[in-house]
């Protein structure tokens, strides 16, 4: 798979408007340029990173969705910016060979050069954070060969260690997007090119398998009760897992890439990735 050929680039100004599906009018916002992921706060307020022209240095962004609606610029001369995760007040994003931590005024710093991981890192992807402070970061490694794939984290002073590689087991293929679980010991990641989504254990590093069947498995998201979304960023989908029940909820998206829920938990943000469009998809209790 080539990613350069695959992603588009949207140049018009963001604006709201509603799209519509054969099932449903959603609510979106056209117009960003590569949107890969999506951050929410507790106030309201969002955060979408753009990739802008894949693999071009320097021209990547990340918008403000303010509380109100409107989209503004809030920081910019990023690379390739992917997964956001939040701390305290910062902003950490996986920015293709590093990770980048970003004020609440908008400037960044390196946080995390690619010099200083085990291996110097060819795809960082998706971003979640512990209570402790530690961050978690999946490698999706070489997207051609999907290989090389891993997970690190790196803890507050920025120090990074391996969490899981293809030699711990070679299920280990392209992991994509990951969420810390509330023990601290233990995570889920969906492998982007397995298409399964797994929970290991920090300590002992062993693999569980608890859903398959998400193809380019991308975004993952869990509601405070426990369901679990997940996107599937090569066929356009997303998924729900409910008591181990998975369940394909919506498809049609060009490129559904790392999901996010709105506080009320009332539905799902995706970031169409070709379509250059963040989509509200309505969620069922």
């Amino acid at each position: 798979m080539n990613w350069k050929n695959l992603l588009l680039a949207a140049t018009l100004a963001p604006i709201i408007s509603s799209a519509f599906a054969a099932d449903a009018a959603l609510k979106k916002i056209d117009g960003f340029k590569t949107p890969e992921s999506v951050l929410v706060f507790k106030d309201g307020r969002m955060f979408v990173s753009e990739i802008n022209g894949f693999g071009k240095d320097g021209d990547g962004q990340i918008s403000e969705i303010t509380k109100d609606g409107k989209v503004k610029v809030f920081a910019t001369g990023l690379d390739d910016p992917k997964g956001m995760a939040l701390i305290g007040k910062d902003i950490y994003v996986a920015d293709k060979t590093r990770i980048l931590k970003i004020t609440s005024d908008g400037k960044w710093s390196v946080f995390t050069a690619a010099e200083e991981f085990p291996v110097i890192p060819l795809f960082l992807n998706d971003l979640a954070s512990d209570d402790e402070g530690n961050l978690y970061v999946s490698e999706t490694g070489d997207t051609e060969k999907g290989s090389g794939g891993a997970i690190y984290r790196i803890n507050p002073q920025g120090k990074v260690t391996f969490t899981l590689n293809a030699s711990d087991d070679p299920r280990v293929l392209g992991p994509n997007g990951i969420i810390v679980n509330d023990d601290g010991k233990s995570l889920l990641y969906v492998d982007f090119f397995s298409g399964v989504l797994y929970s290991v254990d920090l300590n002992t590093k062993a693999l569980t398998e608890q859903a398959e069947g998400f193809g380019g498995g991308d975004g993952l998201v869990r509601t405070k009760s426990g369901v679990i979304y997940v996107s599937d960023w090569k066929n356009g989908k997303v998924f729900e897992v409910r008591h181990g029940k998975t369940t394909l909820i919506k498809s049609g998206f060009k490129a559904s890439a790392d999901i996010g829920l709105t506080p009320d938990e009332k539905s799902l943000l995706v970031p169409d990735m070709k379509a250059g469009e963040l989509v509200w998809l309505p969620l069922k209790k």
